[in-house]
């Protein structure tokens, strides 16, 4: 296990040992730094940019980050992960730590490492994300530990936990909802012939995209294309000011009014739609006829 240093401040650590139970024998053996220990560390780093002050603030508090990670288990992700992504947390930490607060680094710590896990677990506990707002996330690692027993909650349930959890009854069953179900196959059982009918169940069985045909994309840039040339035939057809009056009503981005091509002719705004009329009418026989 691999631990990806978001920091040049900490390239000196070293890289967590491929084993599990290694990695935390190691961890556990590491003393404890006490108070007095730990500020003097906290402001080598904070006041002098000593790396080698950060680094044993961090190999002091690993045992830690093992501890928290472990009551994440439950979500069925791999232990050494969740480790991981609790020491960026705990590296974090130590970058921001100020020790002129008088507070112990663990009590500073334990925000940035559950976060760090947090976004991990809600990332990769399921393909499809189950948590987006904060109550969401809120409900996601406090509904499972909330619910009195196994099975749906009943409304007097629902509104405890949204009261305790200061969320809508409604975000509760949404939530619950998606913890109650699982990912699916898009593509289920690839051999059709199986007895099982899992595969005539996948999504990939009854959801079909005919938009990007390539038989019917060809079709329709032909028919197209062919559409246009014989409007482009049928213009060359028109006299020139009823060409002008068609391509300017009609076939420009910013088309004009009856009222501004009036102008320009010297007409009457009805002899333009006249003329108009008259033009689209030719251009209707012309393509029918090709």
């Amino acid at each position: 296990m691999n631990t990806a240093l978001i920091t040049r401040d900490y390239a000196n650590l070293p890289l967590l040992p491929g084993s599990e139970d290694a990695y935390i024998q190691i961890v556990s053996s590491i003393p404890v730094l006490d108070e007095k220990e730990e500020q003097e560390l906290a402001k080598r780093y904070r006041y002098e940019d000593d790396l080698e002050a950060a680094r044993k603030l961090v190999l002091s508090h690993l045992r830690f980050v093992v501890h928290i990670a472990r009551g994440f288990k439950g979500y069925g992700l791999a232990l050494a992960d969740l480790i991981q992504e609790g020491n960026v947390g705990l590296m974090k930490a130590v970058k921001r730590f100020d020790p002129e607060h008088k507070v112990r680094l663990v009590s500073f710590a334990v925000h940035w490492i559950k976060s760090e896990i947090h976004n991990f677990v809600i990332k990769n506990w399921r393909i499809v994300k189950v948590a987006t707002t904060k109550a969401q996330r809120k409900l996601f690692f406090n509904l499972r530990s909330s619910k009195k027993r196994l099975g749906w909650m009943n409304n007097e349930e629902v509104q405890a936990v949204a009261e305790d959890l200061g969320v809508k009854p409604e975000t509760v069953l949404e939530m619950e909802k998606r913890l109650s179900s699982s990912d699916a196959s898009f593509d289920g059982y690839t051999d059709e012939d199986s007895d099982s009918d899992s595969y005539h169940k996948a999504p990939a069985a009854y959801l079909e995209d005919n938009s990007l045909n390539p038989e019917k994309l060809v079709i329709s840039d032909d028919s197209e294309s062919d559409s246009s040339q014989k409007l482009a035939d049928a213009m060359l057809d028109l006299d020139e000011r009823s060409r002008d009056i068609i391509k300017k009503r009609w076939l420009d981005d910013s088309k004009e009014t009856l009222h501004t091509l009036a102008d320009r002719y010297g007409v009457s705004a009805e002899r333009i739609r006249q003329l108009e009329k008259n033009a689209m009418k030719k251009l209707r026989v012309a393509i029918e006829a090709c």
